[in-house]
């Protein structure tokens, strides 16, 4: 839902403020509220008395552009207000003018809060004998164009697949340098694909998680991202059993749909400061899953799955973007009704960066679940390259972790019939 450069912000969050919902999501899809809002207007003092004497409303008000939000309107912050939670997270560029910034607003960009733009070292090229190019699926649901890292050691011969999903704003280009995933493939040799939500589908390049159209198997965004996979199982030799996915944020969130509504082609997933598979069904929903934890689906069979996925997931304490919570949320609806035993142990990054790691095995003590709590760090991807937007270079390397955890696992099936 992308918000017209004409759209009147002052209106939308006055309305916001009054509880009157409906009409502010009318005013920011460009159109006039159900009511006479200039004899609204002309009652506005009468408005902010009843305003400040009337207990705090439920709903969520959104913070515009600034040096703490970067170029989204976002979800107000929780918790402690002090910079110290954010000094983990990539330092964000100065704002540019408010006018511009409000000709690139939309929701779902402010869902996710990524839009860093400083300018950063340009990634370095493959190395010689690899191959990183563009690709492009189509199906029902609409099309998609990725890249594809193939390692330079590469022989024609069966390999693991890692799926990646970027965050807002980002691009596979920008989220292969930030990860350093492509350096993790050329030394354990696998393929590495990277699919690109366009601004045709959201203006902030987010992947929709919190719509339920886009979290239904066969359906909108996820069947384009398991045909790109399946695709790619066509093209090249991929080892049976052993493909994943991982993503950043709103790449998280899509990474637990994926793996909530094809257990059959993903034998582990990855969820980088994420949220869980159903945890928002709308704009207001998701809002109030990132400020303070969503209600994620209790069981997915309706969604096409059911199964258990083995789940590793990352998440700073203190992100005040997406609240941690959501990280708990993903673990324990993974976990279901299924028995493990639980170990946590306590370690130090290279970098100075403190993590707290839970690790549930099952009976043959292999890792089920993972849980890195990374504390201090805010909303960008641990152990990452200066040359991606959102990294915390100091923490533990998620993209090493990911993969020694999911090179652990894999389905018992090949794949999934797709879509012409």
């Amino acid at each position: 839902m992308t918000i017209r450069p004409n759209v009147d912000m002052m209106e939308a969050t006055r309305l916001t403020r009054m509880g009157r919902l409906k009409d502010a999501m009318i005013v920011l899809r460009g159109g006039l509220p159900t009511v006479d809002t200039s004899a609204a207007a002309r009652n506005d003092n009468d408005n902010i008395r009843r305003e400040q004497k009337a207990p705090p409303s439920s709903l969520l008000d959104m913070v515009p552009p600034s040096m703490a939000t970067g170029s989204s309107w976002a979800a107000p912050p929780f918790g402690d207000d002090s910079s110290a939670a954010q000094r983990g997270a990539t330092r964000r560029p100065p704002p540019s003018r408010f006018l511009d910034r409000l000709h690139k607003f939309s929701i779902p960009g402010g869902l996710d809060g990524l839009t860093d733009r400083a300018a950063r070292p340009a990634p370095a090229p493959p190395p010689e004998g690899a191959v990183f190019e563009d690709r492009h699926y189509t199906n029902e649901a609409g099309s998609r164009t990725y890249k594809l890292y193939v390692p330079s050691r590469y022989q024609g011969e069966p390999l693991p697949l890692v799926v990646m999903l970027h965050g807002c704003t980002q691009s596979p280009d920008d989220f292969a340098a930030g990860t350093r995933m492509n350096e993790v493939a050329e030394q354990r040799l696998f393929l590495v694909a990277y699919p690109a939500q366009p601004q045709s589908a959201n203006a902030s390049k987010c992947w929709n998680w919190f719509n339920g159209s886009d979290q239904r198997r066969d359906h909108g965004e996820p069947s384009l991202i398991a045909g790109i996979t399946n695709r790619i199982m066509r093209d090249f030799p991929i080892e049976t059993g052993r493909v994943y996915v991982g993503g950043l944020s709103a790449g998280g969130a899509a990474a637990a749909i994926m793996g909530t509504t094809y257990p059959d082609l993903f034998a582990a997933i990855g969820v980088h400061s994420g949220l869980a598979c159903g945890a928002a069904r709308d704009v207001p929903s998701a809002f109030a899953a990132m400020r303070r934890g969503g209600a994620p689906a209790a069981g997915s069979a309706h969604l096409g799955g059911g199964c258990f996925v083995p789940t590793i997931v990352f998440h700073g304490d203190g992100d005040r973007t997406v609240n941690p919570v959501n990280g708990d949320q993903v673990i324990a609806q993974t976990k279901a009704a299924t028995h493990l035993e639980t170990t946590v142990s306590h370690g130090q990054a290279p970098g100075g960066i403190r993590y707290t790691r839970t690790i549930q095995t099952d009976d043959t003590g292999r890792s089920m679940l993972e849980q890195w709590v990374l504390h201090g760090v805010g909303h960008a991807w641990s152990g990452g390259g200066e040359a991606g937007s959102y990294t915390e270079p100091r923490g533990p390397d998620a993209s090493r972790e990911m993969v020694r955890f999911f090179l652990q696992h894999r389905t018992q099936r090949r794949g999934w019939k797709a879509m012409p």
